[in-house]
């Protein structure tokens, strides 16, 4: 009996090759293989006449290997769609049974968490049938998009040259701009601290005759000083022992925040990592899958990993290290599978030191130290607490120091415990300061958001889910919405004009209580089998009269002068913009093209050593733009032109994808990503929430 098996990575599909018998044969689709057609109304891909169904189509260039499945499931008897374990794993295997037609075929669904060999032939015991309510609920979520994005993206394209606008993308924006808007508005106002010095600590001035020290200037500052009297009195020296406890161990946004403030990776580049070890390294003569599925909101572990963990930890540290397991869950959680956890205890980070990346290597030792340090017991922390008294004026010391270190053993090179040590008082004990110093301060501004901190954000309030906000961020990154400025989110000047747009006619919908309402109604969809379509249908009555509306009120924002006029025509020349950056052009286009030269350009190209990934014989070079919109920006491309017009996506890095051997580029975002990003499963994670063309 011949059985096909289609996964969506071409890594994944070498690992599970292994572990199954020779009946079976693995093809990967590469991710997604159709997605709504550019047609019908608008472009949207739905027949609006007829209840918003939608069309469907092949993505470019799939088309043969499309044909290689169709023609591998005709031959086969069997059919096992064991695509990744998430509800938009659950429509590319609905999508690959609607395209392959497999009716009359038996067809099963197989679902694992680790690309291991126990779990693989467990779940190939346990197949189901297609969960259409997890189907309707991803397809409600792309159409949903596809409508904002197309309609929303075109309206805003025109009227203010933004060049994207999405349901997710643009509440995010909104946060950004909202709390921009409060540093620019905020106001500080001046205080005043008192630091007095001892022999081998520091005290600071906590109350004034029992209230809230409060010292709004200097005169109210040196008139405490003045005050004090030689002695101050020990009113009170005391310890406690307080517990830290352990984290749970990571879910996706946890890990991406983790590794920003740890280890300084972008949400994106985390996931390509994370993606890398969850499909399979290879280990001698096996690829294994070192983490479980990383898209999760669940931090529940099973009873396969907490056992041997928890005998890992007690023969490696003892009894009292040994803690209880920590499940905590969101409000938002779908809690489809459990959290991210290394697939065998016994694969230390120091055992792979030498197999894997440097990349690779800090992302598994911080999810490995995560998941084993959430089983662990608490830290102990010693605090001691001083309060000095004079002049009705208490003014308080602290130390602190780890009396047992618990999860800390595993887990200290990502949270320190800083020592700080006070000397032995009684109280009644009176001691001389050798110095008094008041000091100026100035209250500070809400704290602009780093991307740890706007993920945290996102999941609290429930916009977007696990799979969606790494691309949300990188796209406001590739739009120019955002800068960044020491690891700050700032908003552009057209970010801030979007939101501000987006407020005067989107308001009732591009906003977080909306945003949070439809993931909720997503996820009513997926539970209850609501009617998606009748979903669809209220949000887009609802929504295009707000586009029309806006279609005729929205001003469109007029370019600025550069001060000079056009050499050629005589207009005013004008700033514009590309995807290249902004440029100098006439103000009279299209009747007088002409643009500003931008400087001289090398007059031959550079050749980087990059073999061309199409035709195979030409080499990739970095040219200029030598003429129109782009002149003078630099691109990569084959120098085998025309014969080949392959052009790059980015700066090649010098390294090749592992999946499928195209160049590794850098965006102009900063992100690494293989050039063929959307067919290659490792660029998976940057088909999220595509950009809308």
């Amino acid at each position: 009996m011949k059985k096909l098996v289609i996964v969506e990575s071409p890594s994944k599909s070498k690992t599970i090759n292994q572990y199954l018998g020779s009946d079976y044969e693995v093809m990967s689709s590469k991710g997604h293989i159709r997605d709504l057609a550019i047609a019908k109304q608008g472009g949207l891909g739905l027949d609006i006449d007829n209840g918003f169904e939608p069309i469907y189509t092949v993505i470019k260039g799939k088309e043969s290997m499309v044909s290689s499945l169709k023609k591998a499931a005709k031959n086969a008897d069997e059919i096992y769609l064991a695509t990744d374990p998430d509800r938009e794993g659950e429509a590319i295997s609905w999508h690959l049974r609607e395209v392959l037609g497999m009716d009359g075929k038996q067809y099963f669904r197989v679902i694992f968490n680790e690309v291991t060999r126990d779990a693989i032939e467990e779940a190939f015991k346990h197949p189901r049938p297609i969960d259409d309510g997890l189907v309707s609920s991803q397809e409600t979520r792309r159409i949903l998009d596809r409508i904002i994005g197309f309609k929303l993206s075109k309206l805003l394209q025109n009227k203010i040259k933004s060049k994207s606008a999405g349901r997710v993308q643009s509440v995010a924006l909104k946060i950004l701009v909202e709390r921009e808007k409060e540093v620019q508005a905020f106001v500080p106002e001046e205080y005043w601290k008192i630091k007095v010095d001892f022999p081998g600590f520091e005290a600071e001035l906590r109350k004034i005759d029992g209230k809230k020290a409060k010292l709004p200037d200097q005169a109210a500052a040196d008139a405490a000083v003045a005050k004090l009297t030689g002695e101050f009195l020990v009113s009170r020296y005391e310890t406690k022992d307080r517990k830290r406890a352990s984290k749970p161990a990571f879910i996706t946004s946890t890990l991406q925040q983790e590794a920003s403030n740890k280890l300084s990776m972008t949400s994106q580049r985390t996931m390509m990592v994370a993606q890398k070890l969850y499909e399979g390294i290879q280990l001698g003569d096996e690829t294994v899958g070192l983490i479980t599925y990383m898209r999760t909101d669940s931090t529940r572990l099973s009873q396969t990993f907490v056992a041997p963990a928890m005998a890992h930890i007690k023969e490696s540290y003892g009894d009292k290290y040994v803690g209880t397991p920590k499940f905590s869950a969101s409000k938002n959680a779908q809690d489809a599978h459990e959290a991210i956890r290394p697939t065998s205890i016994q694969r230390t980070p120091e055992s792979l030191k030498s197999i894997l990346s440097k990349d690779e290597y800090k992302i598994y030792r911080l999810i490995y130290s995560r998941a084993v340090a959430s089983l662990m017991s608490s830290a102990v922390i010693k605090g001691t607490t001083l309060d000095l008294e004079n002049a009705g004026m208490l003014f308080e010391a602290k130390a602190q120091s780890l009396d047992f270190d618990g999860y800390l053993k595993v887990y200290g090179d990502y949270e320190k415990v800083e020592t700080t040590i006070l000397p032995p008082f009684d109280v009644n004990d009176h001691l001389k300061a050798t110095q008094v110093t008041p000091s100026q301060h100035f209250t500070q501004p809400p704290p602009r958001y780093t991307e740890a901190k706007l993920i945290k954000t996102m999941e609290a309030l429930g916009i977007g889910r696990p799979s969606t906000y790494s691309q949300t961020v990188s796209t406001l990154k590739k739009r120019n919405y955002i800068a960044i400025e020491e690891k700050k989110f700032i908003p552009t000047e057209q970010g801030i004009l979007t939101v501000d747009k987006l407020d005067d006619f989107f308001n009732s919908i591009i906003n977080v209580d909306y945003t949070a309402q439809m993931e909720q109604l997503l996820d009513d969809i997926a539970s209850t089998g609501k009617d998606h379509l009748k979903v669809v249908a209220d949000f887009y009555n609802e929504f295009t009269p707000l586009v029309d509306k806006a279609s005729k009120e929205m001003k469109k924002k007029e370019p600025k002068l550069t001060g000079e006029m056009c050499p050629k025509c005589g207009s005013p020349m004008v700033f514009r913009e590309s995807r290249y950056g902004t440029f100098e052009a006439c103000s009279g286009y299209p009747d007088c093209k002409y643009i500003k030269p931008t400087g001289d350009e090398p007059s031959e190209p550079v050749n980087t050593g990059i073999k061309c990934p199409v035709c195979k014989k030409g080499d990739i070079v970095e040219r200029v733009a030598k003429k129109g919109r782009n002149k003078g920006n630099v691109f990569y491309a084959c120098n085998n032109f025309p014969k080949c017009k392959t052009i790059l996506k980015g700066k090649p890095t010098g390294e090749y994808c592992e999946n499928c051997d195209q160049p590794m580029v850098e965006l102009d975002d900063g992100s690494i990503v293989c050039n063929d990003v959307e067919a290659c499963s490792g660029g998976k994670e940057a088909q999220k929430e595509a950009p809308v063309s």
